[in-house]
Formats: structure tokens, sequence, C-alpha cells
């Protein structure tokens, strides 16, 4: 199948490799020219596990990048694989969407064939059926329905594991206008649909779109509610890691998602909670829960910091931040909680330095103004500190020795898997 995406971020990207892996013909159309370039010289252009070597081996081939929509008219769909930030009142900015559906409209009114369009991109109900579809219709001269199709195909990738992600899913869910879509969707798919563990869902379009804003809200909503639990624990004096395993036991539950820490951040779960609470409010609906699930999340940096200053010192102290990224596998710092710590121990007047295998580069350029020291390594990261947060659980922390701290006092912020007979052997460690 002859496919095209709009948009080269780490969704667009992932799956473009993906789908030239299992044998399409895979066309990128990216306004950034710098990525074109790159993905057409096979080297990926964001960091993600599994990606590099895809893209080196179709890249430039099987898989093409272009900056001209025109090309979408040899293809036999698009994916709209197309950012959708939030604004400052949470709900969604479609800018994006809607430049994206407009460019391909305007590229479909030359094109004799009919054209399916799958929204792949995070979008509340309505959002295919009202805003792309009738931009698509306004700019092609196609109606939905009488040569162009419609349908809404949710990604559940997480950063860091978004390949993986995609070629073994839970579920793919397809929402269509046409059982047309439905079935092209279903053996573009195919290789993914074979295994006994992949889920179909097929659906309407704003079930579809919704589908993927209540899973989310759901694993939000529970990391909340562990952390709840932990620092309820923490006033009994009592093991919350041990209970909460426990409690992950009733299969009702599980045991996913059961480590109380530092909460939750990066692109997903920020932005679509807060889009779904103002889409709610929108609606005559106050989301009162989401509402306490965010507070508690926002609440989750401080409560470190505080159980950090009631052993430190925290005024001039060395404290160590040992990772940046809000979570392993990826350079990804959207809503890092580690930068949260770093904001709080610099109210407090501690000197944070910091250290991240891939996402300290993101940082610089993001934050320049920062008053932070940067580590090559997590050993001189901790090197004479008064004071290590594990912000992000990195696996090289988990062999990571504390010998050389000035005072062992480390909050860790993630359950990272160290080996306890390591911490046995530093007498003095408070853990």
């Amino acid at each position: 199948m002859h496919v095209s995406i709009v948009g080269s971020g780490y969704v667009g990207t992932t799956i473009a490799a993906c789908l030239a892996e299992f044998g399409h013909e895979v066309l990128n159309v990216e306004i950034d020219t710098s990525i074109v370039d790159a993905i057409n010289d096979g080297v990926a252009p964001i960091h993600e596990p599994g990606l590099n070597e895809r893209i080196a081996e179709y890249g430039g081939d099987d898989l093409w990048a272009t900056t001209d929509y025109a090309n979408i008219r040899e293809t036999d769909l698009t994916f709209l694989c197309l950012p959708t930030p939030s604004l400052d009142d949470g709900s969604l900015d479609l800018g994006a969407m809607r430049a994206g559906a407009e460019s391909l409209g305007q590229a479909l009114a030359e094109k004799d064939d009919d054209h399916i369009v799958v929204v792949k991109s995070t979008v509340l109900p309505g959002t295919t059926e009202d805003v792309v579809g009738p931009l698509l219709e306004r700019e092609s001269g196609v109606e939905v329905g009488r040569g162009l199709e419609l349908a809404m195909n949710p990604e559940f990738l997480r950063m860091g594991t978004a390949v993986s992600d995609f070629l073994e899913p839970d579920k793919v869910v397809i929402g269509a206008t046409s059982e047309t879509a439905s079935a092209t969707l279903r053996e573009l798919y195919a290789p993914i649909l074979e295994r006994e563990e992949t889920a179909l869902v097929e659906t309407d379009l704003r079930e579809a779109e919704l589908i993927k804003y209540a899973n989310n809200a759901f694993l939000a909503s529970k990391v909340s509610l562990v952390n709840e639990l932990g620092n309820i624990a923490k006033r009994y004096d009592a093991d919350a890691y041990e209970v909460l395993e426990a409690v992950g036991l009733d299969d009702r539950i599980s045991e996913r998602f059961m480590r109380s820490g530092l909460g939750w951040g990066g692109s997903c779960f920020p932005k679509d909670v807060d889009a779904l609470r103002a889409g709610a409010r929108q609606q005559g609906y106050d989301p009162t829960l989401l509402d306490a699930v965010v507070a508690v999340n926002d609440a989750q940096p401080r409560r470190l910091v505080e159980l950090l200053e009631s052993h430190v010192d925290l005024e001039d102290a060395r404290i160590a931040v040992l990772g940046l990224s809000f979570k392993p596998g990826t350079d990804d710092i959207r809503k890092s909680r580690a930068l949260d710590v770093i904001e709080a121990l610099l109210e407090r007047g501690a000197n944070p330095v910091a250290y991240d295998p891939v996402a300290i580069e993101n940082v610089q350029e993001t934050y320049p103004d920062l008053e932070v020291e940067y580590a090559d390594s997590a050993d001189e990261a901790i090197a004479d500190a008064d004071g290590a947060v594990v912000a992000t659980d990195w696996p090289e922390f988990d062999d990571l020795s504390f010998s050389g701290m000035g005072r062992r006092v480390v909050v860790d912020g993630r359950r990272i898997d160290i080996d306890t007979g390591t911490l046995e052997r530093y007498e003095g460690l408070t853990w």
C-alpha cells in the first residue's frame, strides 16, 4: 500500500518507519527541511529506541520525506500526525491541524482517485468530523462519502517504547465513516492484527477520539491515586511500596503503575488531561475528580524536596539530580518532574548538579538561563553531594555507588531497582 504521513514528530516518524518495515511505500510530508533531509539520509530525527536502525534501512528508499504536499496524490491514504499543543486554558491549539488539513485538501483537489484521510493526532471528540472534514471538503472540492473518506485511528505510543508499542499494541482502535476506510486500515495493520494479544476495536469517529483521552485520564488518575496513598503511608511510617504491591495482586486493579513517586509528565498525560478538563467545562460539566488528579500530581515534586529538606539543610547544599527526561528511554523534557524538582531546590537556595544520559542538551537549549551545573556522569553528579534525588529511573542508576557523596542522603522518586545489598555496604546512607 502507498501511504502518506503528514508530520514527522515521534508519532509520524515511528509509524512511517514501522509501516515501511511491513512492506508499504511511505511518504513523509514535513515542513522542516532539516527533518526531511535527515530521514532521506537514513538518520532518525528523534531519539527513540529501535527507530535509528529502521530509518537507516528504509530512509530515502521505501520511506521518503518531502516538503511538497503534491506528492500525496500518488498515495492511497494519508495520516495526519500533527501537534495539538495546549493553550493557556488547557484547550487544544488546532492551528497545525487546520493548516495541515487545508494543504492536504488543496493537494487532493488535483487527484482523480478516491482518498482516505486518517487523523492520528490526539483531538477531542468532534474534531475529525467538524473541523478536519469540512476543511478537506472546502479545499479539495470533494465531499466526505463521495470520493473522500475519514477515519480516526488514535495512537497509544509511549516515548522510549514507541516502536514496540506500535508493533505489539494491546489494541488498535479504528473509527471510520465507511466500511471502505475500515477495511483499508485493517489491511494496513494486518501484521499487527494477526497477533492474538492485539484487540481490534471498530467504532465511530467521536468514540475513537474519546477512547484515547479516557485511556490516558484513567492511567493518570491511577498514578495520582497511588501517589496519594504513598503520601498517606509516609504519615503512618508505613512502607508504601509493600502496601501497593499487595493491592496490585487484586486482578481488578493490577500491578501496573503501582509505584508511588514523582508523578507523571511528558507530552501526553498533562496535555490530554488538561484538554479533557477544558473540553468538559465547555460542555457544561465540572470534572472535579480530574482536577484533583492534576493537583496531586503537581504537588509531588514539592513533597519530594520537602522530604529531602527534612534530612539536609538545602541552603548552599550541593544536590545531585539524577535524570532530566520525563521518563527513561527518551530525551523529551516536556513537563518533566525533574525540572520542577530543580526549581524547588533553587527556591530553597540549593546548588543542583544534574545528570541525564541523553537529555542535558535539550535542557540547555530550552532553559539556557537555568542555574544548574551539568555533570558528565552520575558519579560526577553525586561526588561530594550533600544529597541526591532520583528523578528519572534510567537503568544505569540501578548500579550506582553512592560512596562518593559528602553526605549520603538519597530521595528516590522513581523506585529504581537498586540492589539493597549495595545500600547495606554504605553505613550511614539514608535512602
